[in-house]
């Protein structure tokens, strides 16, 4: 195989996220309309857009001393982002939170006022966009989503700052928390591994969701009593759906807690699965939304900096074991000629 070149723009920007072995430890904070309802929920009354960015700022301020990179919406959260700590590398999040219900096929929309090229002039090292995808859905939905994600890859290789993407998959006739999906999960993975793997999309680093729901893995200390997988087949899984990718990839914690987080990690790691890291977010820092809501921005920052830290920490000891650098994919360091 021969050397894989990758533009001096993308190249740097991959690595301004990762730390110098190449792995990706970077905090996710660019929740917007999930948090405010988060928050508002905890306090009993409503929460407000400074609310969103009082409580970005406090994470950005704790976590990124612990993180390689954090990951950021441009709406609320660029006041946050002056408070990193030296050296964290920043991904923006271009597109708009959540979708149109009432629309068959949960279509993205990109924020109106931005643009990579704007993305990258505000500070981003890369650029992330979460697209809701069922590989199996109506070819006319995801024919507009392949157009979707090519214009951005497209817009990624003219301004040249890398492009990580962030596929999330759902059946809409299947609760995505059941026995069932859980069975059918590892093949929705797996194809979309595949899909945005493919050239014309310009994707850079793939940002996904672990094949299994851990819930349903025997054997596992989250099991809950209904088995989808053995330990032994979900390891399989992981390995089939890494085998598909032909970018680097990291895992999403996907609003679990941090104990069922790791553990996920663990089973990847155990499975030789050659993940590059992960974009954590809630995982992290969920347990402080009620800290905030009932007390302010100085109690959840004394819960960060005790039990917020503590989670980063304990994940980042599991990548350090069995996360594997971001250039693996391509056969290594050398195999990249950066052009």
């Amino acid at each position: 195989m021969g050397k894989v070149q990758i533009t001096k723009g993308k190249y740097a920007g991959i690595q301004a996220c990762a730390d110098d072995k190449g792995i990706i430890a970077a905090a996710a904070m660019d929740q917007r309309g999930s948090l405010k309802k988060a928050i508002a929920k905890a306090r009993g009354s409503e929460a407000s857009n400074s609310d969103l960015t009082a409580f970005k700022t406090s994470i950005t301020r704790v976590l990124t001393k612990h993180s390689t990179a954090i990951l950021m919406d441009p709406e609320y959260g660029l006041p946050a982002l002056e408070h990193k700590a030296p050296g964290t590398g920043v991904l923006l999040a271009y597109e708009k939170t959540g979708y149109d219900a009432t629309v068959r096929g949960r279509l993205p929309d990109l924020l109106g006022e931005w643009s990579v090229r704007r993305i990258k002039a505000a500070g981003g090292d890369a650029v992330k966009i979460l697209l809701y995808y069922n590989p199996f859905d109506a070819k006319a939905i995801n024919e507009i989503k392949h157009a979707f994600i090519e214009r951005i890859g497209a817009e990624c290789v003219a301004n040249d700052i890398p492009f990580f993407l962030e596929p999330i998959a759902y059946d809409d006739a299947m609760d995505e928390k059941s026995l069932e999906y859980a069975k059918v999960k590892p093949k929705y993975v797996t194809a979309y591994m595949a899909e945005f793997s493919k050239p014309e999309y310009g994707v850079d680093v793939l940002k996904v969701e672990v094949p299994v729901n851990v819930k349903f893995v025997e054997g596992m200390r989250v099991f809950a009593g209904e088995k989808a997988y053995t330990r032994a087949e979900a390891g399989e899984l992981f390995r089939e759906a890494a085998s598909v990718s032909t970018k680097p990839f990291i895992y999403l914690s996907a609003g679990v807690t941090d104990e069922v987080f790791r553990e996920t990690l663990e089973l990847a790691a155990e499975a030789g699965t050659p993940f590059s890291g992960v974009l954590c977010g809630r995982a992290t820092w969920q347990d402080g939304i009620p800290v905030y809501g009932e007390k302010g921005v100085e109690a959840l920052e004394e819960w960060l900096e005790d039990r917020g830290v503590a989670n980063i920490e304990a994940l980042n000891a599991i990548l350090a074991q069995g996360a594997k650098p971001w250039w693996t994919v391509y056969g290594g360091k050398d195999q990249i000629e950066v052009i």
